[in-house]
Parts: structure tokens; C-alpha cells; sequence
């Protein structure tokens, strides 16, 4: 499934579910914030070395997928409300800091 058929299959979820009046911009930064807070979470006290093995551990690593999939889920839905390109606007930035950041 390509980024478009995310969003429009998120759309579809929330439409289904009447969510759409409290899919906001600004409640959708605020949902994207938590999730993230969250993956932070899963990471705070471990090591650099415990951190790079992470996934290993199959509850750690189902935790881990889960909060990404709520970090991307949030912010397809607000690239949507917002009309912005998700792609697109990562390869513009890409192009912005290779300027900026030369080799």
C-alpha cells in the first residue's frame, strides 16, 4: 500500500467512526506528540547498545512497531487535513539541507 491509500484507508476509519470533527490540526499535533512521547518512552533509560538492540526482544520490538504505527498514523492524518504532500515535503527538505550541509 502506497502513502495516498493510507490516508485515504485512515480517513475511511475515522469517517466510519464520526471522528472526523475532532481531527483537527491542532488535536492531531497534540495526538502525534503523545505517540512520539511514547516511543520516547521505550527508549528513555536504555543505553546507546541497548537501544541498537531494541527489536530483538519480541515485546519490546511489538511495543516499538505499535507507537511508530501511531506516530505515522497521526501524522498521515494531519498531512491530509493540512494538504500537504508527505513525500513530497520530505524531499524538499532533503534538498534543503543537502544546500545546507554540503559534503
Amino acid at each position: 500500500m502506497d502513502v495516498a491509500g493510507l490516508q485515504r484507508r485512515l480517513a475511511e476509519f475515522a469517517a466510519a467512526r464520526n471522528w472526523q470533527p475532532y481531527h483537527t490540526p491542532k488535536n492531531l499535533v497534540a495526538a502525534l506528540s503523545v505517540e512520539a512521547s511514547e516511543l520516547v518512552e521505550i527508549f528513555q533509560w536504555l543505553t546507546p547498545e541497548e537501544s541498537a538492540r531494541v527489536m530483538a526482544d519480541p515485546d519490546t520490538a511489538h511495543r516499538v512497531g505499535d507507537e511508530v504505527a501511531d506516530v505515522l498514523a497521526y501524522l498521515l492524518q494531519l498531512c491530509e487535513v493540512l494538504g500537504i504532500d508527505p513525500l513530497a515535503a520530505l524531499n524538499a527538505k532533503i534538498d534543503r539541507n543537502e544546500h545546507r550541509f554540503p559534503i
